[in-house]
């Protein structure tokens, strides 16, 4: 028995017992569902699971092709290292796809077998996932089987544990898979009997459904009736203009149909940029309004000027003798559809002449980069806001499985390069590999030149292709013509792509899209979702798009995390975070996947990109300043998620936003005198990062109450801040406003001070408040600093004011460890002080970095770290004891890790660590020389978060 409870309380061998037991954490079990806003789905577990292992052997009853899509590029790069992996599945009920069990037996490294029910044999309904690791099995079992809705969204319940190979449950599970695996064919001698009683079941399934007779009329979705709703509050309100803002495919031109039926206009003009948009827009409000009105289509090869809906292009109406044809006020209701375009003087001719009772403009995005005002031209009021993600969230799009995937041509390199052979079988591979959502590919392919479409076209069609390329140059009449052969399944001389430089972007309507290939840099984020919106509306028997991305080394790179997280911070933590993180974030049953290539282009070109730009500033100010309608406040950049404000306030040249606004907003009418700048200054560089709220709360109660305690402070934080017992960081927070933080503010504000000593504000802080400018800057600055804290820090870890995997520069840690910022030039890799030790490792150290400080710091798994410490030390020196004798000093070790100096002056923080082995070692300097160096072992309290860990890793 004793023998027994030792071998359960051994450490390295022992999952989780209680609070109190520090287990390995290979054996800790998990709990593993979907949620999304927890960054939590099953699909991701598999993927980390998948790229760590050494084989693999899966038992699942349902396979799916829209199941298997997002797992491609992992199995893939299993294939390449020749990773074996056993997939054991069933015919149960037919429900597994023939065409997903073919794609993953064509894999080399991959063996797919087939469980036959029978009378004899029970059904097979298993969901289980073995991943072998070296000498130790990660194990999941639950609800999920290999389908889109499995891994992504539903509430389905898993458990993920590991086991030593010997351990009893590993060996029970493999025992009863090798066991099923024997009782099991092989696919190709399955798959033929399987398939046609597949197709039978389909066939059944399919006649059971058939749609019944209806005579109900459309109703409206969610997005809709909530437009329409808001639509009729600004009307009532008297205004005569609104702004319909919604993602591509999301239904705007239904809802500006739903939208009239609920008002019932005499008169009505919808005017869009091409001839086909308008013939679609008025097919669609006659499937709303049905033989009610009269619909007429204006263009140049149709002119029905009497009707009640008109459908007009804007080239046709913004002729003289087209519009003088009628009344400044003969249509009730005008709709604008593209409407960032309205600031060319086509539209603005029709605006000045039309006088209609409403304009409604709709777009997806009104941003523009040339300093027109859309949102001003329709008063600033938004009926309603529907962007990507929120589509996403609301199952409005089809969800889309987007790949990043390295292309090997280079940026600005010969043309021969770019239409090269071998980049030609590369990008046809890759499309057949990842594949589609139906019968055969219709797909758009979108390249940078009209010579780059025809000659890829071409070689495209030389292989065995069937495409087309359209350009500008292609009439209307053409390019319906190609898009009837894309779409129809019954034409003979279908297409299965179309190659287009930029003519599909917008305000092209085929929902029979399943994949979408970028050839070209990622110009914009929003030509990016414009090209990717050309495939997400639904559409019968499409369950999902592909989107394949061939990313090279553009320096543009960092604008496709931006384009798909919606992300318009600019904060280069922020972009990374999604590249780390995107398919575990991304709402719905959509996945975001790189390989490993295209994730260090994208990384390299975020580290190399300079975001703290003016043009930059100025063009995101305008955008919010149109929407707002109103010079924004600092504050109002962060709720609005336009640019990250420390962006501006970190610019050499700015360091505060009156400044910019100063320098570049002709309309600004503040003052401030020069010592009401520098403490401005002082109050955005120093506190505004919302690292703790201390400084904040002080002032903010010195401004309202003239004075304030320590003790007021305290009770401030606890009551809405939940902090306890932080007196050490309010002496430290009233040291930073009393300028004793850094001794460089000591001598700048030598006959300023906030407060005196008695904590009474002080006579030149009150005289400066009293100019009221000052006061709203100071207070904004301060506001931010608190809702930046309150949404990214406020969620601490353990009794410091840091967070778990949020970024800290050196400063940034001296004080919130309430240590002084002078300090902070002495740090380097490591200080002890107060028993406290923060240790700051750069992973990846720069090529020219000399030898002696060319570390070897690493994790070695999720939870232990490998660190050196600076060279010339041994076992004996004084500075290291702390360290080496840590079970009697028992210290705070914090680590913080970047992955490279590109990423700047901050870190990661990782937690606390506890030395658990200190051994001598040795390191050559640039000469040759040996030195001495210790190296050790750190324990994470916490072990690290998997997508932290093979950011750091890859």
């Amino acid at each position: 028995m004793d023998n027994i409870n030792n071998n359960i309380l051994d450490a390295s061998k022992t999952a989780f017992i209680d609070k109190s037991f520090n287990s390995n954490f290979l054996f800790k079990p998990t709990f593993l569902s979907n949620d999304y806003k927890k960054g939590i789905k099953v699909l991701s577990s598999l993927k980390e699971a998948l790229s760590t292992c050494n084989e693999f052997c899966i038992s699942v009853a349902f396979i799916t092709e829209s199941g298997i899509t997002p797992l491609l590029q992992d199995l893939k790069e299993l294939e390449s290292k020749n990773v074996k992996g056993k997939i054991l599945t069933t015919d149960y009920l037919y429900f597994s796809e023939p065409k997903a069990l073919k794609r993953l037996n064509s894999l080399d490294n991959i063996e797919v077998r087939m469980y036959k029910v029978g009378n004899d044999k029970p059904g097979l309904h298993t969901k289980g996932y073995l991943f072998k690791n070296d000498d130790f099995y990660r194990i999941i079992v639950g609800s999920s089987n290999i389908t889109q809705n499995a891994l992504t969204v539903n509430k389905e319940w898993n458990l993920s544990f590991s086991s030593l190979e010997e351990g009893e449950i590993a060996r029970d599970i493999l025992n009863e898979f090798n066991s099923l695996w024997e009782e099991s064919d092989l696919l190709e001698n399955s798959l033929d009997n399987y398939e046609k009683y597949y197709q039978q079941r389909k066939i059944i399934l399919n006649q059971e459904n058939l749609p019944k007779p209806s005579f109900n009329k459309l109703k409206p979705n969610l997005m809709q009736n909530s437009f329409i709703e808001n639509l009729k509050e600004i009307q009532s309100e008297g205004e005569d203009k609104a702004l319909l803002i919604s993602a591509t495919g999301t239904g705007k031109t239904y809802a500006a149909a739903f939208a009239l039926q609920d008002a019932l206009p005499n008169k009505a003009l919808f005017l869009v940029h091409r001839e086909q948009i308008a013939k679609q827009a008025k097919n669609s409000f006659q499937n709303v309004f049905g033989n009610t009105k009269k619909f007429g289509l204006l263009s140049g090869n149709s002119k029905d000027y009497n009707a009640n809906y008109l459908f007009s292009t804007i080239q046709m109406m913004s002729k003289p003798e087209v519009y003088e044809r009628f009344q400044p006020d003969e249509f009730d209701y005008i709709i604008i559809d593209e409407v960032h375009r309205a600031g060319a003087k086509s539209y603005q001719k029709i605006m000045d002449y039309f006088k209609p009772k409403f304009y409604l403009g709709m777009t997806a995005s009104p941003d523009r980069s040339d300093g027109f005002d859309i949102y001003g031209l329709f008063n600033h009021n938004i009926a309603y806001e529907l962007r990507l993600k929120q589509a996403l969230e609301e199952n409005i799009l089809c969800p889309f499985h987007y790949f990043g995937i390295s292309d090997n041509y280079i940026e600005g390199s010969d043309f021969n390069n770019l239409v090269s052979d071998v980049r030609v079988r590369n990008i046809i591979e890759k499309m057949e590999f990842y594949g589609y959502s139906g019968n055969r590919p219709k797909g758009l392919i979108f390249c940078s030149t009209k010579k780059e479409a025809k000659v890829l076209s071409e070689k495209f069609n030389e292989k065995g292709l069937r495409t087309k390329y359209l350009t500008g140059d292609n009439s209307q009449k053409e390019r319906l013509e190609a898009i009837d052969r894309l779409v129809s399944d019954e034409r003979l001389d279908y297409l299965e792509y179309i190659i287009t430089v930029d003519i599909f972007n917008e305000g092209v309507d085929i929902p029979e899209i399943n994949q979408i290939v970028m050839l070209r840099p990622t110009e914009s984020p929003i030509i990016f979702i414009q090209q990717l919106g050309r495939g997400l509306r639904k559409s019968k028997g499409k369950e999902f798009v592909v989107v394949l991305d061939f990313i090279s080394n553009y320096a543009n790179n960092f604008m496709i995390p931006i384009a798909l997280s919606g992300d318009r911070t600019y904060n280069k933590d922020n972009l990374r975070k999604y590249i780390m993180e995107g398919a575990r974030v991304i709402p719905g049953n959509s996945t975001v996947n790189f390989d490993v290539i295209s994730k260090e282009r994208i990384y390299e070109s975020i580290d190399k990109t300079n975001f703290k730009n003016i043009q930059l500033f100025k063009e995101k100010y305008n955008n919010l300043k149109f929407k707002l309608g109103k010079i924004p406040m600092l504050v109002d950049f962060y709720v609005h998620g336009e640019i990250d404000p420390i962006l501006i306030l970190e610019h050499s040249s700015l360091k505060s936003y009156y400044k910019f606004l100063s320098k570049y907003e002709v309309d600004c009418t503040y003052y401030l005198d020069d010592l009401e700048v520098k403490i401005l200054e002082f109050i955005s560089q120093k506190i505004a990062n919302g690292k703790r709220p201390h400084e904040a709360i002080i002032l903010t109660k010195l401004i309202d109450n003239l004075r304030f305690s320590i003790e007021e402070i305290s009770n401030e934080l606890e009551k809405h801040y939940h902090i306890f017992s932080d007196i050490d960081s309010v002496k430290s927070a009233i040291n930073l406003l009393n300028f004793d933080f850094d001794n460089k503010d000591k001598k700048k504000f030598n006959d300023f001070r906030f407060f005196s000593d008695e904590y009474n504000i002080s006579s030149k802080f009150l005289e400066l408040l009293k100019n009221k400018d000052f006061k709203l800057f100071l207070n904004d600055v301060i506001k931010y600093s608190l809702l930046k804290y309150e949404e990214e820090y406020s969620d601490y870890y353990d009794d410091t004011n840091l967070v778990l995997y949020e970024k800290y520069s050196r400063r940034d840690v001296c004080r919130l460890l309430n240590w002084s910022n002078d300090e902070s030039s002495t740090m380097y890799g490591y200080k002890i002080k107060h028993n406290t030790c923060p240790i700051f490792v750069t992973y990846h150290k720069s090529d020219d970095i000399s030898k002696s400080t060319d570390y070897q710091d690493e994790f070695i798994d999720y939870e232990l770290f490998s660190w050196m410490s600076r060279s010339k030390r041994t076992l004996e020196s004084n500075e290291l004891q702390p360290l080496i004798n840590y079970d009697a000093s028992k210290m705070d070790v914090h680590l913080f890790i970047k992955k490279s100096d590109g990423e700047g002056t901050d870190f990661y923080y990782m937690g606390k660590a506890e030395p658990i082995d200190a051994k001598q070692t040795t390191i050559l300097n640039d000469n040759g020389e040996t030195l001495p160096i210790v190296n050790f072992k750190l324990k994470l309290d916490h072990m690290a978060r998997e997508d932290i860990f093979s950011y750091f890793h890859d």
